[in-house]
């Protein structure tokens, strides 16, 4: 188990004020990792420390927009000061805008494309040019099954393409980054209840289309992310980089 113990290691989880990233976060730090926890909303963050610290590790809560360049670049550098280094990023943060893409906005678009991808670019970057000077890193980039698959179900081009290039954004920095031991993998969930689903996971309808589309013919729980998570943050990990993993009940597989 020694394998994917995080005790001294230090943890940046985006998103982290609510969903997956706030889940993400408890997770890490039960494995022993002091966690920096990043978001726009402070008060949640600041609330959820106090969580994470009685578990028994620092909690460093820092309020950053990932789409401000310029905010991402200050929150690096606050958490590396604060901890002395990154050694795991979870690129968490991440918005959905639905729409039939024939009225889809242009500025819906770009919106979704600058958090999930534009901010992913941003912090990965960042929290490299430590990884790169300490010859260590994990990183993390949260995208989803459909960065791989479109769907019938509801339209959100948007979407399906900022998490596909999230899959190859990652491909392409485990490429680059290996040279400096730092591992660059996609974690691909599938639908997870979470405040992004919230509106539609319970419907009957959707529970109709999960079940003619999912081999396990149901959402996730959300402790059924929480293995692959420590797996690609720990040293048990170390010979996988630039891969795509799918948690998914089996929905690409069909």
């Amino acid at each position: 188990m020694s394998l994917f113990s995080l005790k001294g290691r230090v943890a940046v989880v985006t998103g982290a004020s609510s969903g997956l990233g706030k889940r993400f976060a408890e997770v890490l730090a039960k494995q022993g990792a002091d966690i920096a926890i990043v978001a726009r909303r402070l008060d949640r963050l600041e609330e959820h420390a106090k969580t994470i610290e009685a578990l028994g590790v620092k909690c460093l809560p820092v309020k950053c927009d990932a789409t401000n360049e310029e905010e991402v670049v200050a929150a690096v550098k606050k958490i590396v000061a604060h901890f002395g280094k990154i050694d795991i990023l979870v690129n968490n943060a991440g918005i959905a805008i639905g729409g039939e893409t024939e009225n889809v906005p242009g500025k819906d678009f770009r919106s979704v494309v600058d958090v999930n991808l534009n901010g992913v670019f941003y912090f990965a970057r960042e929290a490299g040019k430590d990884m790169i000077k300490n010859q260590y890193g994990r990183i993390i980039n949260v995208a989803s099954m459909y960065g791989q698959v479109g769907n019938k179900f509801t339209p959100c081009l948007s979407y399906h393409a900022s998490k596909g290039a999230v899959i190859n954004l990652s491909r392409g920095l485990a490429a680059e980054w290996a040279k400096h031991k730092i591992t660059v993998n996609s974690l691909c969930p599938g639908f997870f209840d979470s405040e992004m689903t919230d509106a539609f996971i319970e419907t009957n309808e959707f529970s109709e289309f999960v079940k003619n589309t999912c081999c396990l013919e149901r959402t996730g729980k959300p402790q059924e992310l929480d293995t692959a998570l420590i797996f690609l943050a720990a040293d048990g990990s170390s010979y996988i980089t630039g891969q795509p993993i799918f948690v998914d009940g089996g929905w690409t597989a069909i």
